[in-house]
């Protein structure tokens, strides 16, 4: 089962994966854990990576082409995945159905999330994560802070602020997904495997809630 989170930043993309991948028993494929996993063990991607990353910029396609594949070759992918922030582009979507045609692999569903702007730069800039990378938990000072302030719940580890969770780098990076990343909503539409979800506070629909739906739709199948 290969399903692609669309979206952009801050919409909910790691929360909606993170309970499909429990619900659907696959693994969450995270460009951005993988991509800080580098960086924070100062590999030469990591170091390629956090250049374009700390100014909100995106990560050329031929790096993270390369790098997806091989994940995508470990043993745990043997019964899908769940791609979260990949691809981001048209030319990352062909290498993909390359792949998985090789593989004679179908995209089951491509998740389309979309946030009103104003909430998307509201949520980053209260972001915090938990720094741990095997825990990872995602906490907003506004929406559901942790217990102890600075703490994470699950672990005890810092909590801290991304070094891109700021209102320059996610208009920045607003602007290059509308730009580079809003196309693949038209391309895999035309592929009949395109669904389209709000998260807003507004309409009170968060990602968990998309989530169990969608979980509940799939597990139908």
């Amino acid at each position: 089962m290969i399903i692609i989170m669309l979206g952009a930043p801050a919409t909910g993309k790691g929360t909606v994966a993170s309970i499909l991948s429990k619900r659907l028993n696959v693994p969450q494929l995270s460009t951005g854990d993988l991509f800080r996993k580098n960086i924070s063990e100062k590999t030469e991607l990591g170091i390629m990576a956090e250049e374009y990353i700390s100014k909100g910029n995106l990560v050329p396609d031929e790096v993270t082409i390369n790098m997806i594949i091989k994940r995508l070759n470990e043993d745990d992918t043997k019964n899908g995945a769940i791609l979260d922030g990949f691809p981001r582009t048209i030319p990352q979507a062909e290498a993909l159905d390359k792949f998985l045609a090789d593989k004679n692999i179908k995209i089951d569903m491509v998740l389309n999330l979309t946030t009103p702007e104003e909430e998307i730069i509201q949520r980053v800039v209260t972001r915090r994560v938990c720094s741990n990378p095997h825990c990872k938990t995602i906490y907003n000072t506004k929406l559901n802070p942790p217990k102890i302030e600075g703490i994470c719940d699950k672990c005890g580890s810092k909590v801290i602020t991304r070094k891109d969770d700021n209102v320059e780098a996610i208009k920045t990076r607003l602007k290059q997904y509308f730009k580079l990343t809003n196309p693949l909503v038209d391309f895999y539409d035309k592929k009949g495997v395109l669904t389209t979800e709000e998260v807003s506070e507004k309409i009170n629909r968060m990602g968990k809630d998309v989530a169990e739906d969608i979980a509940q739709k799939l597990l139908k199948k």
